[in-house]
């Protein structure tokens, strides 16, 4: 239980349905979807869709998501990958004939279709029980009207503009006089409205088909790009089958790849080797054996993690026999050079949000259109957005992470889920780019090895070996940081809070929901 002379929160408990989301007027909007009569999924659909017009930096309709739902009477989680593919003409051929060695970041070439409004239509027409017409209601609605800049948004807008990462017409939609908007500013986007209202009525064909679908399309090969029609309307969210770990006996679900879910699960397989619950949980011991496991696991991820279809190596990375050599590796009193091979890009935003109904329909949902405005490329006449995943990919020839046609790229949005005696507790999921298969990690050991709830856990500080660097947040001492620096991690402050997150425990016995969610964001979670 936390410490009621300090600041904090505490978790949030009901019976009926809870959300959880990193902007309050996403999990408002939740919550009416389901005291309408919802489902736990037409309140993600909801939610999930107007953060992007709460939250344009982190997603949007022209990104990506991935779904891990439990619903009541099913035996096996639902898994739904909602990752768009490159257009069929990328060719890392001609990429690096241009003279490019790795991928750029913000560029038309990195803009892989958007497969999240394909995943929220078939969510909605397999397991919702509103119309996608009810869920994308609040959605329009303000998106027309508009909402007032909250503060984590605005800072991160403010970083974005000053950073130019927006070029031509997204400066015109997502700029306020080529400055970034405050806070309790205003933001619109009349546009998307239309948009949205297409969906809801035709469903993925008002988005991949017709005037959406060629404004997408003309817009990016104004751009410079390869896209067609064609790679707009071929089918992109699909179901697939949950993977899972454990560590001291609880399980830890995950997504399987192209997301990087498999590296939380290694990193778990490699910590259970270590005795954490014996180390002060903020102390410098347990944040470098946790960083040497990360550096481990990820150097596996950029090994094996690609394309549904390419990754060929999945058992191994998820055997315990794996985890168990690479943690011999682990030296408890010095850190180990980067163990990266392969180069990655370094990003922080996303949008994450779980979500738990009366029947104990449970979603777990990451939505995302990659680093911050993704490409920073929108569309001429609605201004979508179009995220830059194709970054995720690689430029080394023969890899199976290669950039190609038709292929998706190595993900790093994981929506996660937590489970004991064969039934699922704990929706959850960590924003923040490369960090989140650490952050799952992390949330996890806290409240296994120290005994955290979820909120606590979710405010804990955090460390994360990254690019050569173990950032720290600011909640760490000084004394911490000094040895950490003495056993060879070249220490420094992260420039922002590392990730966020949201979680709602199941507490079956007692017939509660539990919900936390992450300080370092704008958001709550809110029941009934």
């Amino acid at each position: 239980m936390r410490d009621f002379h300090l600041p904090g929160r505490s978790p949030v408990l009901a019976t009926n349905g809870m959300c959880a989301t990193s902007h309050p007027l996403a999990a408002q909007v939740a919550l009416d979807m389901l005291k309408a009569g919802g489902n736990a999924v037409d309140a993600a659909i909801a939610a999930g869709v107007l953060l992007g017009v709460c939250e344009p930096q982190m997603t949007g309709i022209g990104g990506d998501c991935f779904v891990l739902l439990d619903v009541p009477g099913q035996k096996d989680i639902i898994a739904l990958n909602g990752s768009g593919r490159a257009p069929a003409g990328l060719s890392a051929d001609r990429l690096r004939a241009k003279g490019l060695t790795r991928m750029p970041e913000r560029s038309v070439h990195t803009v892989t279709i958007p497969g999240a409004v394909d995943a929220f239509c078939t969510l909605s027409r397999d397991w919702g029980r509103l119309s996608m017409a009810e869920a994308l209601a609040p959605a329009i609605h303000y998106a027309e009207v508009g909402v007032p800049v909250a503060p984590r948004v605005a800072l991160d807008w403010k970083l974005a503009a000053r950073g130019a990462f927006l070029s031509g017409v997204a400066r015109d939609f997502y700029l306020h006089n080529s400055a970034a908007p405050k806070v309790g500013d205003i933001f619109r986007v009349p546009e998307q409205a239309k948009v949205l209202r297409a969906i809801a009525k035709d469903g993925r064909a008002g988005f991949y088909e017709g005037e959406v679908a060629d404004d997408m399309v003309a817009s990016l090969k104004a751009l410079g790009g390869t896209h067609e029609m064609q790679d707009f309307a071929r089918p992109h969210a699909f179901y697939t089958t949950a993977i899972s770990g454990s560590y001291k006996d609880v399980d830890l679900i995950e997504h399987p790849p192209n997301g990087q879910g498999a590296t939380a699960i290694l990193m778990a397989n490699m910590l259970s080797h270590f005795d954490l619950a014996t180390l002060d949980p903020l102390g410098a011991d347990r944040a470098h054996i946790e960083a040497e496991a990360a550096k481990l696991a990820y150097d596996a991820r950029n090994r094996i993690i690609a394309d549904p279809d390419e990754t060929t190596r999945l058992e191994h990375m998820l055997s315990p026999g794996t985890a168990e050599r690479l943690a011999t590796l682990i030296n408890p009193r010095r850190a180990m050079t980067s163990a990266t091979k392969l180069s990655e890009a370094v990003h922080r935003d996303t949008v994450y949000l779980t979500v738990v109904d009366r029947d104990r329909m449970a979603v777990s949902l990451i939505y995302s259109i990659f680093h911050s405005f993704g490409s920073g490329l929108a569309s001429d006449k609605f201004g979508i957005l179009f995220q830059n995943r194709g970054s995720g990919f690689n430029l080394t020839e023969g890899h199976q992470n290669e950039a190609a046609g038709g292929k998706r790229p190595m993900h790093t949005i994981i929506p996660g889920m937590l489970g004991e005696n064969g039934k699922v507790i704990m929706p959850f999921g960590v924003m923040g780019g490369a960090y989140q298969p650490n952050g799952h990690i992390r949330f996890l050991s806290n409240m296994v090895d120290y005994g955290m709830d979820g909120q606590t856990a979710i405010d804990a500080p955090r460390s994360f070996a990254d690019q050569g660097k173990l950032k720290l947040e600011r909640g760490y001492s000084t004394e911490v940081r000094t040895r950490l620096a003495d056993m060879g991690h070249d220490v420094v402050i992260s420039d922002t809070p590392i990730g966020g997150a949201q979680a709602i425990r199941i507490d079956h016995d007692r017939g509660i929901l539990i919900g936390a969610s992450d300080p370092r964001k704008d958001g709550c979670a809110i029941g009934y």
